[in-house]
């Protein structure tokens, strides 16, 4: 099981983080790409390192705008599999910008 990280140690990651917001019960970064075509670009390279990680975020598409959202769903919490791919999902958009 994983472990779930308690909310001091869930607001500490996201002080180092990039737009992400969030509690223990889960983490977002919504992000405005330059066109859909760009999105739809973020999106594929995040599902490869999903895959690669065996841990997938939620992802909402709406035109140009992504938002992505990281938790545990097999314990509801966020745990350090999440900031992993938060900090991933982070690079990923930064190179896209």
């Amino acid at each position: 099981m994983a472990d779930a990280l308690t909310a001091e140690a869930v607001r500490n990651e996201l002080e180092r983080l990039t737009g992400w917001t969030g509690t223990p019960a889960g983490i977002t970064r919504t992000v405005e790409l330059r066109n859909f075509p760009a999105a739809i670009a973020v999106v594929d390279r995040v599902a490869v390192v999903a895959e690669e990680l065996d841990h997938h975020p939620d992802i909402d598409i709406r035109w140009r705008t992504v938002t992505f959202r990281c938790v545990t769903h097999t314990v509801d919490r966020v745990t350090p599999r999440d900031l992993e791919l938060a900090r991933r999902i982070d690079e990923i958009v930064g190179g896209a910008r």
